[in-house]
């Protein structure tokens, strides 16, 4: 992939939000207290939990096939941050080794639960929040988190910080195609010429956000990000959030997972 192709493969979750479907057209506040709620609900379990995690992956797994959001895009996105996680955990098989479990006569370390337990709640975690870009858009989220009641300056930091991203995107572009049509070969490829380059991107970075600071002051900036588009919650918002929170505290306080697997021994 180049280094275009991953510039606009950044701004995609913001163009998937585009999409008119039932998901995308809830209130954004709704869908942010409902992504906060689930990620609550799912931090909140012991660290040697698993089963009970396996029922929350209804819900990415919904907006997915409702929100018409790419399987593959999603899953690729997880897998590049998903070093995190690994690193977290890596290290619990070899901390916690005492017998946890025996499965098909092997036996399983407390640490290797412990283990797939931060991953379980890592992706789940992760993949909700991506999806609430995905069907809200980002500039959508930081309006909503500001209808909520939110501060001003904390949000108008996690706008610019996403706005000036892309920023820093364009101009690296524009010097990654400058050097490639001034060198050849392997010419300009050096260590010498990448901290060089590393010094103009910073001064060019810093000199056009300065720009955009003073254009926007002279259209009135004032310290709040305004909108044209005003929502209200209807109907459809308040009962995605009653099933939200009805979902939510069923498998989280009632062991759902439990009886299932009681029945199936049962009938197994």
């Amino acid at each position: 992939m180049t280094f275009d192709e991953k510039y606009f493969d950044i701004g995609r979750l913001d163009r998937l939000s585009y999409r008119e479907t039932c998901v995308h057209r809830l209130d954004p506040r709704a869908k942010v207290v409902a992504t906060m709620l689930f990620l609550l609900t799912v931090i909140s379990f012991p660290k040697y939990e698993i089963v009970a995690l396996a029922p929350f992956f209804l819900y990415p797994v919904l907006l997915l096939t409702v929100g018409e959001i790419p399987v593959r895009f999603i899953i690729r996105k997880i897998i590049v941050v998903s070093p995190f996680a690994v690193f977290i955990g890596i290290f619990n098989p070899i901390l916690d080794t005492r017998t946890a479990a025996v499965i098909f006569g092997v036996s399983l370390s407390a640490g290797w639960i412990s283990f797939l337990s931060i991953l379980l709640k890592f992706a789940l975690t992760v993949s909700a929040a991506l999806l609430l870009i995905a069907t809200t858009s980002f500039s959508g989220v930081c309006h909503a988190l500001r209808r909520l009641g939110f501060p001003a300056l904390f949000v108008s930091q996690i706008l610019f910080l996403y706005r000036y991203l892309f920023v820093l995107m364009e101009e690296t572009m524009r010097i990654i195609r400058a050097r490639e049509m001034r060198s050849f070969g392997s010419r300009g490829a050096g260590m010498k010429v990448f901290v060089r380059l590393i010094g103009i991107l910073f001064l060019r970075t810093v000199d056009r956000a300065e720009r955009i600071y003073y254009a926007m002051l002279s259209r009135g900036f004032q310290g709040d990000i305004p909108t044209l588009k005003r929502s209200r919650i209807v109907l459809p918002d308040l009962v995605f959030l009653s099933a939200m929170i009805a979902y939510l505290l069923i498998f989280r306080f009632f062991p759902v997972t439990e009886g299932i697997g009681r029945v199936a021994q049962e009938l197994f």
